[in-house]
């Protein structure tokens, strides 16, 4: 596929992404970039509106080999986010199909519209056991186009029938529209979810995370969900140096108020072209600070940023890393060390007969 390298003539920043620019798809042999007749790179448009594109998996489990993460299978009923978080590790997925993983990682979601047929088949398979499954494994189920899709809520529906456990992470506030599904779900010890937090600081979040419900309301989603008893974890991730990093203890007394369960963490990577896409957000809008957040950065990974070991790569090595760590035990210990996670069940495993689906119509 080729794709259209645009970039704003007056090198500043797209308003409402976090992006600011293509990045090469490290896949394509040449990049085309479209130019004015004046001889002048096109301006990228503000109010350009995300596209959806429809697309055609034939699986949509995906198996997860990774020492890092509490799960081994994963699923995403949506490739890109509209979310726009600049530091975000999904953007290189998106060259798998072609796109840039900069602006069109925000811009261009590829719809799986068939996911939650693709889902139930995959339940149906003889060698299914009802292992848990992370809903989603790269890009947020809540992002925006979730409101007119819902296809993360048929995903749930489908769980529910078949009474198959699911873990989600989301930073939208959308989650609530589902709270009937997820209670029930919960009620049998089938769902877990974690909320995203990563700072409180709303002048930070605009610019780190612009398409994404703010620290309150992601707080209050916790409350909410806790109330409904839904078991809940906040996900500090990810811990950013000199960003995000001093909020942690708040971050974590916070979530605890709040009702989460428990917490986990992560610091920033910069794997592939999340790197230019980064560090460009980060000279524009902290000039003062990016080479100390850089300099850290790369400290927290021997030294290259884009650290792709398994085991290291989510929690980083070194004198910095241990000292992230050990804030975030102590702090985890005052706050949560009476609360208790539910472990999620998959005895209850038990593919319906066909046709009970229809009653969620």
């Amino acid at each position: 596929m080729v794709y259209l390298l645009r970039m704003p003539i007056d090198d500043m920043p797209v308003k409402g992404r976090g992006a600011s620019e293509q990045v090469p798809n490290r896949f394509e042999q040449r990049s085309y970039q479209r130019m004015h007749v004046e001889g002048l790179d096109e301006v990228e448009s503000e109010t350009l509106p995300t596209s959806r594109i429809e697309v055609f998996p034939r699986t949509i489990i995906n198996r997860v080999d990774s020492p890092d993460l509490p799960f081994s299978w994963s699923m995403n009923p949506y490739q890109g986010c509209e979310h726009g978080c600049s530091y975000c590790y999904a953007r290189p997925t998106h060259e798998y199909w072609g796109y840039s993983a900069g602006l069109d990682f925000e811009r261009v979601v590829l719809v799986k519209r068939n996911a939650p047929e693709l889902f139930e088949q995959a339940l149906r398979h003889k060698r299914w056991k009802g292992e848990p499954i992370s809903l989603s494994g790269a890009t947020d189920p809540y992002q925006p186009v979730e409101r007119t899709e819902r296809l993360t809520r048929r995903i749930l529906e489908i769980a529910l029938a078949f009474k198959q456990p699911l873990m989600l992470i989301t930073k939208n506030a959308l989650i609530e529209r589902d709270i009937d599904l997820l209670t029930q779900l919960a009620e049998q010890r089938l769902v877990q979810v974690a909320v995203s937090l990563t700072t409180l600081n709303e002048e930070l979040r605009r610019k780190l995370e612009p398409r994404t419900s703010t620290g309150p309301q992601r707080l209050e989603v916790i409350e909410n969900l806790s109330k409904a008893h839904i078991p809940v974890l906040a996900m500090i991730a990810p811990v950013i140096p000199a960003l995000n990093e001093p909020e942690v203890p708040e971050l974590l007394r916070r979530a605890s108020l709040s009702g989460a369960l428990g917490a986990g963490y992560t610091v920033l990577r910069l794997n592939g072209p999340v790197r230019p896409v980064f560090e460009r957000w980060l000279r524009h809008h902290y000039p003062d600070r990016a080479e100390k957040v850089l300099a850290q950065t790369r400290a927290l990974h021997g030294g290259d940023a884009n650290d792709s070991v398994h085991g290291r790569r989510m929690k980083g090595e070194g004198a910095f890393a241990t000292n992230i760590q050990r804030l975030f035990q102590v702090m985890h210990a005052r706050y949560f060390s009476q609360k208790v996670v539910p472990v999620l069940k998959s005895s209850l495993f038990s593919p319906p007969p066909k046709g009970q689906l229809d009653l969620f119509q």
